[in-house]
């Protein structure tokens, strides 16, 4: 694995050098975007809305749109100068149970490993956390943006899982979710239903098929002489959408489901 990060882990007056490993993978298939006639590759470029001209890196800087449409532009120095000296640190200021952050605060894990001379203080903080029962927050800065995260404690490791900013999450009652009173007899059958289908969470039960299947598409359509779609034949490859079921079908579906899961 590659390092995304090296620095330390400030927690009171001690510093562990650490760092820091992605802890989860993608395993996408890359496609590229092409022109239908004939393949021909597309390609993303940076255009001037003004005069319509292609503007290299070197002359691309950040901007703030003020309300009279000129800008504010922000250069790399004035980026660096808004975090000096914190992006080399995980800072610890807080500890807390785990159990106390909801989970749409979660958002992304890393590995933390120790430099070798820092594996002793490593250790006592991962015994420490396991001991406690608790996380560390901490804000740590990467690629140029403050995060906030907990440091926890997994078997030998110590991982840092991102989470989110209060002001980064929005509020449901933003959605328009309708008021609908549900029947004892509906939540009773909705209710045995989750019964039949609860179990031991499992994540090696979990598989993502999507790259396999997209694999045997692939190489079935590379294995077939091209040809001409007719208007017909595009009509039929449009995905068909479902009904959506109504109310009254409802106690009736739930009790189906049920008996095809007792069946």
């Amino acid at each position: 694995m590659k390092a995304l990060w090296k620095g330390g882990i400030s927690f009171g007056l001690v510093n562990i050098p650490v760092k820091l490993y992605s802890g989860s993978q993608t395993h996408r298939v890359d496609l590229d975007m092409v022109r239908k006639k004939d393949h021909c590759r597309i390609e993303y470029v940076r255009i001037c809305k003004k005069d319509g001209k292609e503007v290299s890196w070197d002359d691309i800087a950040k901007g703030y749109k003020k309300e009279n449409g000129d800008y504010v532009v922000l250069d790399k120095a004035d980026m660096a100068r808004l975090m000096p000296e914190k992006t080399q640190r995980i800072d610890i200021f807080e500890f807390v149970l785990e159990e106390e952050i909801p989970s749409q605060y979660l958002e992304k894990p890393y590995i933390v490993e120790p430099e070798k001379q820092a594996a002793k203080v490593y250790a006592l903080l991962r015994e420490a956390l396991k001991k406690s029962g608790k996380v560390g927050l901490a804000k740590f800065v990467l690629r140029s943006a403050e995060h906030l995260g907990i440091l926890k404690a997994e078997d030998d490791a110590i991982l840092l899982i991102q989470i989110r900013f209060d002001q980064d999450l929005r509020d449901p009652s933003e959605a328009n979710i309708p008021k609908v009173a549900v029947t004892k007899k509906e939540l009773d059958l909705a209710l045995n239903m989750i019964d039949q289908m609860t179990d031991t969470f499992d994540p090696e039960k979990y598989k993502d098929t999507y790259k396999e299947d997209l694999l045997a598409l692939i190489k079935k359509k590379s294995a077939e002489k091209p040809k001409k779609k007719g208007a017909k034949a595009e009509e039929e490859a449009k995905p068909k959408t479902k009904k959506a079921p109504k109310e009254d079908d409802l106690l009736e579906q739930l009790k189906a489901s049920l008996a095809a899961m007792q069946n």
